[in-house]
């Protein structure tokens, strides 16, 4: 499977530059995932398109203010560092810009009070940082930090809870899980007052989610891992469905990955760890029935994710409607139903 199988051509004028207002009346795409037939409606339409039974299971984790900008204590150049997965003893992986000049033994100052070590490479391109700071980190964090908004969003955000969902929880992303940012509170009421289940998981977003895939082979693409955790009310409610037929609903795609990848033989099982999914056609899902996601890059592993829930070619066929339909496409864009 070549990546070129993934392409698709978008306007640039129709990448969204900040939410709908309010979230939930973003536009809704309702696709059938067998016959591939397209009906338009708008976010705060889908408690109507979800059954009673169903169970529609969120990812709560929380953005955390993951860009940093300092300098090198050698040189005063410009850094700008993103944070990713924390490994222990104040060390992080982090992408690094530049990064050719960001050498192990590095310092990087970003405040009085926060400073870093480059210790390493890394086999993605990044580099592994020591942080050396004064106080609480988090905090530290939250005073000189910003949220890492993709580079295709170039309006500055006003308020910075735009960037998260009203049900994040779990602090620790270093992007949105966007699919969620359609939802308002109002809205998880009316879906709750229907008899759907809701349900929380929790992925961290970091490298896997939003590295591009570079080989033209499909298949030779490697996942970063990204860490995950399922409690047990949360397994026990989606395997409780599974037995009965009812429908598994994800929220996106961090959702859907943290549901396969603790999916064995069917049932899901409660507990923590890293997962390097990669899902692609061919795939066939053990535990999500429907998907709710958002429109993705051209040749991303998102694109790649929702195209092994039906034929590739329909859901090319479906995002080449949403263009000309004038759908908002990536992280502030409008919404697809997958049932």
């Amino acid at each position: 499977m070549k990546l070129s199988d993934f392409s698709y051509e978008l306007p640039k004028e129709l990448i969204a530059q900040h939410p709908a207002e309010p979230r939930d009346h973003a536009r809704l795409m309702v696709y059938d995932k067998i016959t591939g037939a397209v009906a338009h409606r708008y976010f705060y339409d889908l408690a109507a398109e979800l059954h009673k039974g169903d169970v529609l299971v969120f990812n709560d984790s929380r953005v955390i203010p993951a860009r940093l900008h300092g300098k090198k204590k050698e040189t005063g150049g410009k850094v700008e560092v993103l944070l990713l997965t924390p490994v222990g003893e104040d060390c992080w992986e982090v992408l690094v810009k530049p990064g050719k000049k960001a050498l192990p033994g590095t310092t990087i100052e970003f405040s009085s009070r926060l400073c870093a070590t480059v210790k390493e490479r890394t086999d993605f391109g990044g580099r592994i940082v020591q942080f050396h700071y004064d106080g609480v980190f988090d905090e530290i964090l939250d005073q000189i930090g910003e949220m890492p908004l993709p580079p295709y969003i170039h309006e500055k955000m006003k308020n910075p809870d735009e960037y998260q969902t009203v049900y994040a929880r779990e602090r620790g992303s270093a992007a949105a899980p966007t699919a969620g940012l359609h939802f308002t509170r109002n809205l998880m009421e009316k879906i709750r007052a229907k008899g759907v289940e809701t349900v929380f998981v929790t992925l961290h977003v970091g490298l896997g989610t939003f590295r591009p895939v570079e080989e033209e082979n499909v298949e030779d693409h490697e996942m970063h891992s990204e860490f995950y955790s399922v409690t047990p009310a949360a397994a026990a409610a989606v395997n409780r469905a599974k037995e009965e037929g009812r429908r598994v609903v994800a929220v996106g795609t961090t959702s859907i990955r943290t549901l396969e990848s603790a999916g064995k033989d069917g049932v899901v099982q409660a507990g923590s760890g890293w997962t390097d999914i990669f899902i692609y056609p061919g795939y066939t899902y053990r535990i999500a029935d429907a998907l709710v996601t958002n429109f993705h890059l051209p040749e991303s592993t998102l694109l790649m994710l929702i195209s092994a829930m039906s034929k590739r070619e329909k859901i090319l066929q479906a995002y080449r409607i949403a263009v000309a339909e004038g759908y908002r496409f990536f992280s502030f864009g409008d919404a697809m139903f997958i049932r």
